[in-house]
């Protein structure tokens, strides 16, 4: 039997970021668990067209990335199958995928809340779609929660020294115990830059969260950064599926497909507790570091000493959990990272997170509505 040549694909993405290289291993991890193609991949600039040669190219489909509108009218222009992947999504009559703004700030709304903050503020870059986006949704969930959410208005793509000052004069008018979410990682470290250079201390005056998970600008950030974490494996994935089933025929199942993020990596730029109790935070921080090691409630009191029913009744009072719960909250957190970024067992899992194997499924389920096995084969 005469074997048919490999599909033409093009993927066309902007110069590659941590989160771009997340989504070209996620194609990368389809074909070689479905079909192999033959990939034409081509990075372009912001202000660049498309190369002459894609034109009047005989391919079978294209993936796009970027935003970079002159591409995307040509691409239009191409009689295949497309996927956009573009943050603002640039090619409104091809299927989307994207990172879901709506949880990426839902899920940063939580992180500051846990950790006791009243007073809030967002950063990001006016003008790009996705950044709005989730300034919008982070103000929806505060305002929900009974919070209000300071906008930095004067905002500019530019990552210069001006910009920086800007930033720093604006944080200067805002409430201190303040927790500033920003629009993406190199947004953050612009923040946290902005604040040393103001004399507000990172992060027991602002705290500061930003999105993508970058190490390397982590690790460049004067304090390193705490991050969303997302998931743009599965994007990859999810794009290259949807790419195959459109060559072969099958109609787009549908217009979009939103991912979420999988956590909060937390470094120094977060790490801090605006829980005005001295022995309550530092409650938090002991089930915090040693939460899945196996401790119990004892363990707490042994770091903490006073007696069990204050420790519960303060708990609630500003937390609105027991010390039990925010232990299980902090096992089932490591555990959802595990089960998407690891190949590791059921039993290895629940040992690093504290639990029998029986127990974990059962605690894990009644927390998140599926069994570990199940939310990992959703999310991967």
């Amino acid at each position: 039997m005469r074997r048919r040549n490999p599909p033409k694909v093009a993927l066309l993405f902007e110069p590659i970021n941590s989160y771009a290289r997340g989504l070209l291993r996620g194609i990368g991890e389809f074909m070689l668990g479905h079909e192999r193609w033959h990939v034409h991949y081509v990075e372009l600039g912001t202000r660049e067209g498309l190369p002459d040669w894609l034109l009047s190219w005989n391919g079978a489909g294209v993936i796009v990335r970027g935003e970079n509108p002159k591409v995307a009218r040509l691409v239009e222009k191409l009689r295949m199958p497309v996927v956009d992947l573009t943050p603002s999504r640039l090619l409104p009559r091809a299927p989307w995928v994207k990172s879901d703004d709506g949880a990426i700030a839902r899920l940063a709304v939580t992180h500051f809340i846990e950790r006791g903050f009243r007073h809030f503020a967002y950063c990001g870059i006016s003008g790009l779609l996705w950044s709005d986006r989730r300034a919008d949704y982070f103000r929806q969930y505060l305002q929900e929660a009974g919070y209000d959410c300071h906008l930095y208005k004067k905002s500019h793509a530019s990552r210069g020294d001006a910009e920086t000052d800007r930033i720093g004069q604006w944080l200067k008018t805002l409430p201190r115990s303040l927790a500033v979410f920003t629009c993406l990682d190199t947004r953050g470290r612009q923040v946290v830059e902005a604040c040393l250079r103001t004399g507000l201390s990172v992060p027991e005056e602002v705290a500061v969260l930003g999105v993508d998970d970058d190490e390397v600008v982590s690790a460049l950030s004067p304090v390193p950064l705490s991050s969303v974490v997302l998931n743009p494996h599965r994007a990859g994935w999810e794009a290259a599926s949807l790419l195959s089933r459109m060559m072969a025929g099958e109609k787009a199942p549908q217009a979009e497909l939103f991912v979420p993020p999988i956590s909060v990596a937390t470094r120094q730029s977060s790490d801090v507790l605006a829980v005005h109790d001295p022995q309550i935070a530092q409650a938090l921080r002991f089930i915090r570091e040693h939460g899945c090691e196996g401790i119990g409630v004892g363990d707490v009191l042994r770091h903490c000493p006073m007696a069990r029913r204050v420790l519960e009744q303060r708990f609630q009072r500003l937390l609105g959990r027991t010390p039990r719960e925010e232990i299980v909250r902090i096992q089932i957190m490591r555990a959802r990272e595990l089960l998407i970024g690891t190949d590791l067992s059921m039993s290895e899992i629940a040992a690093r997170v504290g639990f029998e194997t029986a127990y974990f499924s059962v605690i894990f389920k009644r927390q998140t509505g599926v069994t570990p096995r199940e939310f990992r084969n959703r999310e991967r």
